[in-house]
């Protein structure tokens, strides 16, 4: 399959998405109850039937119903089926399809994680809504951290590190500029609040692996992702910038691929307006250049949005593929957005197109994606296509089979907390109390003489580096010290916890300036 099929124009023509053009973007927009779940349902659909895997942000709970077929029995089965009918569709039938269920505050799914270091400081400065004073100073810890081997990964990590520099104000500033405790204490309540919200369970280990967001079943359908955002939209600036966050991560994983038959992902970023929503220059610069290079990665961004003008323009300028659902001309703001909607598409000019926009019924749209020369299609009114999944959510029990029988169940799950920032820093102030109290019993000079108290992490990882054979496992430690985790190989990421250990012990002191996520390289 080559194309993904939309819906029909009223003259029973087919429109349909070429595959090899999907990663050139696109845009789902329409006012509330128009119909823009139900489009975005049916895409996922085909996509995954292609073998493409998607990955969506479910902020109603109705997503989780691709995970079941549809039913003749649903309150709107015949308005389905009757729809189907109309555009031709003979091969229409109720279908399941292959779904893993993700969930920040691992309620609902797969927990998803990160560390504080993967984050970086400069998105997480934007989460906690620090001030450029307060952000610089962030930076100065996270540098502070990477030159003494203190891996940041968790909010423990974080916490035991700022109040460290804030007893230590004049050390820290004289290597790496200055900070001052009033600054450290203002992230520090930011850092409460952030937590009050359950965002902490964000950051932690296992970190979340790319490559299990690409993965097929045994029929060759691409699984979709689908992330639990119900009660991550109470915190829309979480929402917007973790998943803004993931799409970084997709750019500095992925290799180049350029132009392929079909992309290796598809992202849906539903209520896409939050991520440009009272978004620094700097940052909205940032955004703007991770869409525009995304796509050679072979990864196709489908924003979705009531309204158009949500949408800046040097992203809409990227946007290669449209789908335009009813909008409400009740306000000048919803005028302005028809008139914006109308001058994207290729014109028809069998159509007004800024008339039709706001008389489109529910389940229609007008549509223009690429042709196989990258030139826009000419704009038609179309009828969408019935999903074959279900229609709305799913019940606790059902949700509960499916995270049993998950190809990932039991390797996010359960948190691990292993020696980082906190152990450490805990274990120093340990060691400098007792050393202390050693110099006033025995005198500076005798102490000097016995060894250190507790090992280095140079020494900590050299030991355990004897103990692990040289083959996958140096492999792992050499793709950790260069950033990039074991996306390669699935496996490798099971060849040891030692070895994962290693790697990222020695990432820290030795890469971490290098490998902080590309987002706050292109922003500084």
């Amino acid at each position: 399959m080559s194309t993904i099929f939309l819906g029909r124009n009223h003259a029973g023509d087919a429109q349909d998405l070429l595959l090899s053009r999907a990663n050139r973007h696109g845009l789902i927009a329409g006012a509330t109850g128009t119909g823009k779940t139900v489009t975005l349902q049916g895409m996922a659909e085909s996509f995954s039937a292609a073998g493409v895997p998607v990955f969506v942000a479910d902020v109603k709970g109705d997503l989780a119903g691709l995970a079941v077929p549809g039913s003749s029995k649903f309150k709107h089965a015949d308005k389905l089926e009757s729809r189907a009918a109309e555009l031709g569709m003979d091969d229409y039938a109720y279908a399941d399809f292959p779904v893993v269920f993700w969930d920040l505050f691992g309620e609902q799914g797969h927990p998803v994680r990160t560390t504080v270091s993967e984050m970086g400081p400069l998105l997480l400065a934007r989460l906690l809504d620090l001030n450029e004073t307060q952000e610089g100073v962030l930076q100065i810890v996270f540098r502070y951290a990477d030159d003494n081997g203190l891996l940041l990964l968790d909010f423990d990590d974080l916490r035991s590190l700022l109040s460290f520099a804030a007893e230590n104000t004049d050390t820290v500033s004289g290597d790496y500029g200055r900070i001052t405790k009033a600054s450290i204490g203002a992230i520090q309540r930011s850092l409460l609040t952030f937590e009050s919200e359950g965002a902490d369970q964000f950051f932690g280990e296992p970190a979340l692996e790319v490559d299990d967001l690409f993965r097929v079943d045994a029929s060759g359908r691409g699984m979709v992702n689908i992330l639990a955002a119900d009660k991550l939209m109470r915190s829309p600036k979480l929402y917007a910038t973790y998943l803004f966050w993931l799409l970084a991560e997709l750019f500095e994983t992925l290799p180049e691929v350029g132009d392929q038959d079909k992309p290796k992902l598809v992202f849906f970023f539903d209520e896409a307006h939050l991520l440009f929503d009272d978004t620094p220059k700097a940052f909205q610069e940032t955004i703007e250049t991770v869409v525009r290079l995304i796509r050679s990665k072979g990864v196709g961004v489908f924003f979705v949005t009531q309204n158009p003008i949500d949408i800046p323009d040097e992203v809409a300028g990227q946007i290669g593929n449209r789908v335009q659902h009813a909008l409400r001309a009740f306000t000048p703001r919803d005028q302005k957005a028809i008139k914006a909607a109308a001058e994207t598409f290729r014109i028809n000019p069998e159509l007004d197109v800024a008339q039709a926009i706001t008389e489109l019924k529910v389940g229609e749209a007008l549509v223009s994606t690429l042709d196989d020369d990258g030139a826009p299609s000419v704009v038609q009114r179309t009828l969408i296509k019935p999903p074959r999944s279900r229609l709305g959510p799913l019940s606790a029990g059902e949700r509960a089979v499916i995270l049993g029988a998950s190809p990932l169940a039991g390797k996010y799950d359960t948190a691990v907390d292993r020696e980082s920032a906190a152990e450490v820093i805990a274990q120093k102030m340990a060691d400098a109390a007792e050393t202390a109290e050693e110099v006033e019993e025995k005198g500076e000079a005798e102490v000097r003489k016995r060894p250190r108290r507790s090992k280095s992490i140079w020494e900590k990882a050299m030991s355990r580096g004897a103990k692990v054979a040289a083959g996958s496992a140096a492999g792992m430690a050499a793709r950790t010290v260069l950033g990039k985790k074991s996306r390669a190989n699935p496996m490798a990421s099971g060849v040891t916890s030692a070895a994962g250990s290693i790697a990222t012990d020695l990432a820290g002191p030795l890469a971490g300036r290098f490998v902080r996520n590309l987002v706050g390289g292109l922003m500084r």
